[in-house]
């Protein structure tokens, strides 16, 4: 039977996919690219917006179409979205849902639906994956690996911890092999993913941490450059910021949501933090790291956020300076704290003008950030071709670099002389070394 993934959300649920698609074809199912090839359509979802929730449930409508046609044969449910929704995903037409921390039981799963079995299964424990479980990968030169499960943080706008459960870590010597596995299949680039990567090692109780973790894994010699996602403010020790700083294969790039400008809609979000404490650790990183990027998310218009809060968050910004910035109007989220005692009380066209004003700010700042990269030399690892024929990738900070140049290979790296920039992308050419 023809298998068919459609992932949404975040890079877990793609690492997720990753990992299904591999056990299925270990036990005889094709993977294919297509809907259209398809026998069988998993959609793997995401619920952290109720604008992703709406698109598997519009998507899984359009399949229960191409089922009655006769053009499908089985529709699974997987993810976070299965946590959330499980039965209702069944009363809607679905065949099967699997919880997103019951992957590796998806071969049992399936086989079960093309026998006639209606199934809903969850488990409450997270799914034991390790580096024995097959991968079919999306990238041969880079891979996402997951070191933690789950989040303990309980922020008040989010359904993570109820649908990917408490923080699991994975014992660092099982990752290790599967970096050497990688690095046997030609990977040079790695992802240390978490949905709060810095609390990786906590729960093992033994030394065990993010920081240690990338030096180990910084001795395989053809890892080329080592990144992780998400951080949590708090979790960032110092340790893993000289680690950063002095470790030439870690990237120096930082993505740490702070969700707010304002205090007082930090502490109703249980953000833990104040502002003034994020801006002591974006001291700290910068003082520490020469030349680093720090990315961030930002929540507009959650429940009784006034003017003056917003305009907060915009003077923070300005503060601030990120390279990157993902911004995301307040929706709310059944069955988190937010939804069950705040009333979404911000009107739907403030929201979309507060989001358009911080899309602006953040767009100038990207282009005066950019601005100082022109006629510097970077060195880029190659991730693909743009329509036009050119190069693309991304330097050490995480910036996306298209430039001229003639038989590469994905994962090569290269030196690029930056000759353009914009408030999105630099352009550039390459250049035999940096300095000439």
């Amino acid at each position: 039977m023809k298998v068919f993934f459609k992932t949404y959300g975040c890079q877990m649920n793609i690492n997720d996919t990753e990992i299904m698609s591999g056990i299925l074809l270990e036990n005889g199912f094709d993977i294919v690219a297509s809907l259209q090839e398809a026998d069988v359509v998993i959609l793997n979802t995401c619920v952290v917006r109720q604008k992703s929730q709406d698109k598997y449930h519009s998507e899984l409508g359009q399949l229960l179409k191409f089922k009655k046609q006769g053009r499908l044969k089985i529709i699974g449910i997987a993810g976070c979205g299965s946590n959330l929704e499980a039965e209702k995903l069944l009363e809607l037409g679905a065949d099967f849902v699997i919880g997103s921390r019951s992957i590796n039981e998806i071969s049992n799963i399936l086989n079960r639906a093309i026998h006639g079995e209606k199934i809903v299964f969850l488990t409450d424990t997270i799914c034991s994956v390790n580096s024995d479980l097959p991968r079919l990968r999306s990238s041969k030169h880079h891979a996402w690996i997951t070191i933690i499960h789950g989040c303990n943080r309980f922020c008040t706008y989010c359904v993570v911890p109820y649908t990917r459960g408490r923080e699991k870590s994975r014992p660092m010597d099982d990752i290790l092999r599967e970096v050497k596995k990688l690095i046997q299949d030609g990977v040079k680039e790695i992802t240390f993913l978490g949905q709060n990567v810095d609390a990786y090692g906590k729960d093992l109780k033994d030394g065990t941490n993010l920081a240690r973790l990338i030096e180990q894994a910084s001795e395989f010699e053809n890892i080329k450059r080592i990144w992780f996602l998400t951080s949590y403010p708090t979790d960032i020790t110092d340790e893993l910021i000289e680690t950063i700083a002095k470790n030439p294969k870690a990237a120096k790039s930082f993505h740490i949501p702070v969700q707010s400008g304002s205090n007082r809609i930090l502490k109703l979000m249980n953000r833990r933090y104040t502002k003034e404490q994020y801006l002591d650790l974006v001291k700290k990183i910068r003082d520490k790291i020469k030349d680093v990027s720090i990315s961030s998310d930002i929540i507009v218009g959650f429940p009784t956020e006034t003017l003056e809060d917003h305009n907060e968050t915009v003077e923070f910004v300005k503060n601030i300076e990120f390279e990157r910035l993902n911004l995301a109007v307040y929706s709310p989220r059944d069955g988190t704290v937010a939804s069950k005692y705040f009333k979404d009380d911000v009107d739907r066209k403030e929201k979309t003008r507060r989001l358009n004003e911080l899309l602006e700010l953040q767009k100038q700042i990207n282009k005066r950030l950019n601005e100082k990269y022109l006629n510097q030399c970077v060195e880029v690892i190659v991730e693909g071709n743009t329509k036009d024929g050119l190069y693309y990738g991304r330097d050490i900070r995480n910036k996306i670099v298209i430039f001229s140049g003639q038989n590469l290979s994905l994962g090569d790296a290269v030196f690029v002389k930056i000759s353009r920039t914009t408030a999105g992308p630099l352009y550039g050419e390459m250049q035999k070394k940096c300095g000439l």
